[in-house]
């Protein structure tokens, strides 16, 4: 049985992701980029990048978190996804404001994603072989 509070922040990390996506769409509207066009206007272009880049991090952070809290204090781990939705909303501000000031919120989602990569070799190794 899962913790509830990795099982929140997994949650709060797919509805983020989904609410990056309406992002898209709005802004897809906004700067009259139609479908299937992948660019067509700079401001479209960065909310487009924001999403995408969340999607390519959504798939090393989730089974980071889950598995990471599978042998360590699902409490912490929670705490350290946490760090990774503020990151990435302040990604998301940094980037579509100016995509040189994107920097915090790209190291807030990094950072974490690699710690709990960390733990959940650890906790792998230590199941392992100790």
């Amino acid at each position: 049985m899962g913790n509830p509070w990795v099982s929140l922040v997994t949650l709060l990390a797919l509805i983020e992701y989904f609410a990056f996506s309406a992002l898209v769409g709005r802004a897809r509207a906004t700067y009259g980029v139609k479908a299937p066009a992948m660019s067509g206007h700079e401001v479209f272009d960065r909310y487009f990048r924001v999403h995408y880049n969340t999607l390519e991090l959504l798939i090393m952070f989730v089974p980071a978190l889950w598995i990471a809290a599978t042998y360590w204090n699902p409490l912490w781990m929670a705490g350290i996804g946490a760090v990774y939705l503020v990151g990435r909303i302040l990604y998301l501000q940094g980037y579509v404001r100016d995509p040189k000031t994107r920097s915090i919120g790209f190291g807030l989602s990094i950072t974490p994603i690699g710690i709990l990569v960390l733990f959940a070799l650890a906790g792998v190794a230590k199941a392992l072989f100790f």
